[in-house]
């Protein structure tokens, strides 16, 4: 029988290791899975790559993460946000590394790690910064830019709906970078707001199908 369901959150982060590569959902502070970053935080690992929309805001969630020491590295789209100190403190103290990618290629990054698609091209952040030091070809009559595969150790993802096998829904904005997510990391861990029973679900309205995920535990808000 198909059960990805767990008993607690630690039961579901049991076996994270320090140096991992982390896709952590969520655009803002919507659809992040808050309940699975504290229970990285009390599983005690760090060095952590962390690949998230934005870096954090106030003091909870991937903020506290960061504040704790426990994040090496983060490639983001947007560092620098509404309440965003945690990060920008760590950062001008040399105590973090960041790598920006623009939001639709981090999102394709992630989509081709999904997919089994090694590389791509894209004619985002051609003759910027950005592209320093990468592969550019021309398509077209276009500058494209050579961007690889975003793999993740971990995916955190926050669902609203989830049943055992580990089928996903998600509720309007809290859809952003889950679905992607979950498909890009070698390990899916899902907190879902709402269980419900085998059949339940709308099957054209499953956004994530369950092969993608490996945990899932229930978080009610």
């Amino acid at each position: 029988m198909i059960n990805r369901i767990v008993a607690s959150v630690a039961e579901a982060m049991a076996d994270m290791r320090d140096g991992a590569t982390v896709l952590v959902g969520g655009f803002g502070l919507v659809g992040q899975p808050n309940a699975l970053i504290a229970g990285l935080i009390e599983r005690g690992v760090r060095d952590l790559v962390i690949v998230a929309n934005n870096a954090g805001g106030g003091k909870t969630g991937l903020a506290n993460l960061m504040a704790l020491g426990r994040v090496r590295r983060i490639i983001c789209s947007f560092p620098r946000s509404a309440g965003s100190t945690v990060f920008e403190e760590l950062y001008r103290a040399g105590k973090i590394e960041l790598e920006i990618v623009p939001q639709g290629t981090l999102a394709e990054r992630m989509r081709a790690a999904g997919a089994g698609i090694g590389a791509f091209y894209t004619p985002t952040a051609h003759g910027t910064k950005l592209a320093q030091g990468k592969e550019v070809r021309e398509i077209d009559g276009r500058a494209h830019v050579l961007e690889y595969a975003l793999h993740g150790d971990v995916a955190l993802v926050e669902a609203w709906q989830a049943d055992r096998w580990g089928n996903l829904t998600y509720r309007s904005s809290g859809r952003n970078f889950n679905p992607v997510m979950a498909t890009a990391a070698t390990t899916t861990i899902v907190q879902t707001q709402h269980l419900v029973e085998l059949g339940e679900l709308d099957p054209e309205a499953i956004v994530t199908p369950g092969i993608y995920v490996d945990r899932l535990v229930e978080i009610r808000k």
